[in-house]
């Protein structure tokens, strides 16, 4: 068979299977932007984790490497780039649950509006693939920089961020009286943005990962919550 099936793939393989699961409840008219929320930040976690279970094998051949480089690019595309703009589509579906009538389905005067979000939400997807695109061809640049002065910095914003930010905007949408759609689709074009400009963002350390898994776990938790108590 071709492909790597070792440990050090596995939770890169989780975190597409959670990507392209969420991505299908999500869209499906049995779904919800809520659960799809949930599998993105399981994604979220494989993805924290995933390099540091390859780096732990020691004699990884250059496949195994390369294979590894290429499929972690391939998963956060869908868990991160496909999956948020299907939440977001969801969210334009399911709008009436959460709010009052939104304005846009008001005597047909905004036929344009959802045109518009899912335009900006294709956009969001593009970045992402080209940002990833970008990294895998300029692989073997940046381990030789990162061998002569360290790798501190990310270029642009890690497309990771996605399942920190959406989960977090949905948790505003149900709680405030207001329609959110139309702020999540502005924070991902503002996202889709931040992927692709060439500015330096640190690393964070041990005390930043740990802060950003204790925001993920509560935001994890706070949409079951509103899920059992929901829908139930």
């Amino acid at each position: 068979m071709i492909g790597v099936y070792d440990y050090t793939v596995i939770l890169t393989y989780l975190s597409m299977i959670s990507g392209c699961i969420g991505t299908i409840i999500a869209m499906t008219g049995i779904g919800h932007p809520f659960v799809g929320a949930l599998f993105l930040m399981v994604s979220g976690l494989c993805d924290g984790f995933d390099g540091r279970v390859a780096r732990s094998k020691k004699d990884r051949t250059k496949l195994e490497k390369a294979f590894g480089v290429q499929i972690d690019a391939f998963s956060d595309l869908i868990a991160f780039g496909v999956l948020p703009a299907a939440i977001g589509v969801a969210m334009l579906r399911t709008s009436d649950k959460f709010t009052d009538r939104p304005f846009w389905k008001d005597n047909g005067k905004y036929e344009w509006y959802p045109i518009l979000l899912v335009a900006i939400a294709v956009i969001y997807v593009l970045a992402g693939m080209i940002r990833l695109a970008y990294f895998n061809a300029t692989e073997d640049e940046r381990n030789k920089e990162a061998e002569e002065k360290g790798s501190h910095f990310f270029t642009g914003l890690p497309i990771t961020t996605a399942s920190i930010v959406f989960p977090m905007i949905l948790i505003l949408h149900y709680y405030i009286h207001f329609d959110f759609s139309i702020v999540y689709f502005v924070i991902m074009f503002i996202l889709a943005t931040l992927y692709l400009l060439k500015f330096k963002m640190r690393k964070p350390g041990r005390l930043g990962i740990l802060i950003q898994v204790l925001i993920g776990a509560a935001e994890f938790i706070t949409i079951v919550c509103i899920l059992l108590s929901n829908f139930v």
